[in-house]
């Protein structure tokens, strides 16, 4: 292309962007002029529609209103539905369906809730006090159904359900209270510690959340009270009733006082046995069901369980106080011990139990209780002691056997040490010192106590060898009886070794004042010594000094054979020793003499006058003494 023609073209386009932009200028105009116009009718038409603005606001507003005022009414009748279906139900009572009447109840209670806390609608006093007055009824037909539903499950326990409950080392083997003891004291005790105890269902598991739930709505409807009473009125009677047909009845000191000892016993026997189904059962059971029933109400719970248990535990308590103030002898102080141990055996569940401030009287009685049986039986122990040394009963022992005494004072020693834990835990209740020691103590005191009263007894005896022989079977049966027992341990080796001195020594002291005189006929004052025969033997004694010595050992003998086989030495292996003894010193002094003597009267007139036995018959006879034989069967 040329120069010129792109110079014409260059000009051709300048002239159309000119006339555009007079165009666009002139449209521009043109619209400010419209627009212009447009603003001023759209202010008109704002003028003309503000009215028209604020009607439509205010019905806006009203709207709003109204749909506040449906909402709100549309609770109300939703609160006045609530309450017309709870009344409904709480009309219908609890009998049919006790959870949709609780459920009721707790609606009842949100209904008072709304309209306390709106009281400026029209008529919400008297909705309210119509709810009120529902609620009150309906919490009143609770109480009635709470106390009808624990009545209905509230029965005693029969004696024979709580037996099968305890361990059958415990369980009674022909009658309450009477359980075997076929077993020695450290055993039962191993038993009783291992012992596993299946407490009694005292109201069905499937009622339990039913009361629990009647109790809670009557805590919160400010009844804790009516709950109070009604609990502890019927689990209380029921406790005691339980109790009743075990047999336990409230005895004061005077009844104690007044039975025989056979029968006292037997109820002692019974107590201990009672004591322990009360407390691993009964109130264990008591305290489990008190728990979940009250379960959230605290302040009720521990002293409901108190007021249930109070005159229960009470009575089984005052018999323990009656027996351990009664007056002392020592046949009680076994039975004593025994309620001592089961009170410290139930110590541990008695303070879990009664942890609570409103079980602190019970704790403590039963605490004090344990402490009095403690303290009677040490003093029951320390007038044993005394009794056993000042005994003056006369009962006779003729023949110089054991002493009654004697044999009721060990097996009383016996018994003891199958109570030496007992004792030793009695001992720590009043003294730090070593048990062991003290009861080491006491026994060798009582262990004097009965030498002591036995020397006495001794004296009443007009035969000094007699005195001896009494003396040495009732030293002897002690020694023995220890020897077996565990007594032994306690006393020593030191102890038995003296003891068996003493006994040897009354036995030679026996010999000594018995046969001394006998064997005095067996010997001839001026006889030429030596064992012979001949001249020399016999030459300076005569004939009539002999006889007479053969006389006189007769009479002796037979003296001695008829008294002393009535005799007794109980003991066999004592009694051959002593026979044995005397055989040892009798019979080679018997022979001798006869074989220095006996010629001179063999040959003169009528030898069997005078010597009337032989060696064999002496040992024969010996055989006879101390066999306890009287007159007659000697004659036989």
């Amino acid at each position: 292309m040329g120069a010129p023609q792109a110079v014409e073209a260059l000009r051709e386009r300048a002239i159309f962007v000119r006339e555009s932009l007079a165009k666009s200028q002139n449209i521009t105009d043109n619209m400010v002029t419209i627009l212009g116009s447009f603003d001023h009718r759209l202010s008109a038409l704002e003028t003309a529609m503000r009215p028209t603005q604020i009607r439509t606001h205010s019905v806006r507003r009203a709207h709003e209103n109204i749909d506040k005022s449906l909402k709100s009414a549309e609770v109300i009748l939703a609160q006045f539905d609530l309450t017309r279906k709870a009344e409904a139900k709480i009309l219908r009572g609890p009998h049919e369906d006790l959870e949709s009447y609780l459920e009721a109840i707790d609606q009842l209670r949100s209904n008072v809730q709304f309209f306390s806390s709106n009281k400026g609608f029209k008529s919400s006093d008297g909705v309210l006090n119509h709810a009120n007055n529902l609620l009150s009824r309906a919490i009143s037909k609770l109480e009635d159904e709470f106390r009808q539903l624990l009545t209905n499950y509230s029965k005693p326990v029969e004696p024979d359900l709580l037996f099968e409950c305890l361990p059958n080392s415990l369980r009674p083997s022909s009658s309450p209270g009477q359980q075997g003891e076929s077993h020695s004291k450290a055993e039962q005790q191993k038993r009783l510690e291992a012992a596993i105890y299946t407490p009694p269902t005292l109201i069905p598991p499937r009622v339990l959340p039913l009361l629990h739930d009647l109790a809670q709505q009557m805590a919160q409807a400010g009844h804790q009270q009516q709950l109070f009473r009604i609990y502890r009125d019927i689990r209380a009677s029921v406790l005691e009733q339980s109790l009743r047909k075990l047999g336990v009845d409230r005895l004061s000191k005077d009844d104690v006082q007044k039975m025989p000892w056979e029968v006292l016993e037997a109820k002692i026997g019974n107590w201990i046995h009672h004591m322990r189904i009360a407390v691993k059962l009964l109130i264990a059971g008591e305290k489990k069901i008190c728990d979940q029933i009250l379960d959230g109400v605290s302040s009720l719970r521990d002293q409901c369980f108190a007021e249930v248990t109070a005159n229960s535990v009470s009575v089984l308590l005052s018999f323990g106080e009656a027996i351990a103030k009664s007056k002392r002898s020592p046949e009680k102080l076994f039975v004593l011990l025994d309620m001592y141990e089961i009170m410290r055996e139930l110590q541990s569940e008695i303070q879990i139990l009664f942890e609570s401030k409103g079980c602190i009287e019970m704790r403590e009685s039963a605490l004090s209780l344990t402490k009095r049986l403690a303290q009677t039986a040490q003093e029951t122990f320390g007038d044993f002691e005394e009794a056993v040394e000042k005994d003056a009963t006369k009962t006779a022992v003729f023949d110089g056997t054991v002493h009654p005494l004697t044999s009721y004072v060990i097996n009383y020693v016996k018994f003891l040490f199958d109570y030496q834990t007992t004792l030793k835990q009695l001992f720590q209740e009043f003294d730090d010192g070593d048990p062991d020691a003290q009861l080491a103590t006491v026994t060798t005191r009582i262990m004097q106590a009965l030498q002591n009263n036995l020397d006495g007894k001794s004296k009443q005896y007009k035969d000094p060898a007699l005195t001896q022989l009494f003396l040495m079977n009732n030293i002897h049966y002690i020694v023995r009886s220890v020897r077996r027992s565990e007594a032994k341990d306690l006393l020593g080796d030191d102890w038995v070794q003296i003891h068996r001195r003493i006994v040897q020594q009354h036995a030679n002291q026996y010999k000594r004042v018995s046969w001394a005189k006998i064997l005095q006929c067996l010997t001839v004052p001026g006889a030429a010594p030596g064992s012979g025969a001949g001249a020399d033997a016999t030459s300076n004694v005569s004939r009539a000094v002999i006889k007479e010595k053969f006389k006189t050992f007769n009479s002796q003998f037979e003296e001695l054979h008829q008294r002393q086989s009535q005799w007794t030495v109980p003991d066999s292996e004592l009694r051959e020793s002593l026979r044995l003894a005397v055989a040892e010193v009798l019979l080679p002094a018997f022979r001798s003499f006869t074989r220095r003597f006996g010629p001179m009267i063999e040959n003169g007139k009528n030898p069997q006058k005078y010597i009337r036995y032989s060696a064999e018959d002496l040992e024969r006879m010996l055989n006879e003494f101390f066999e306890g034989k009287t007159w007659n069967e000697q004659k036989r």
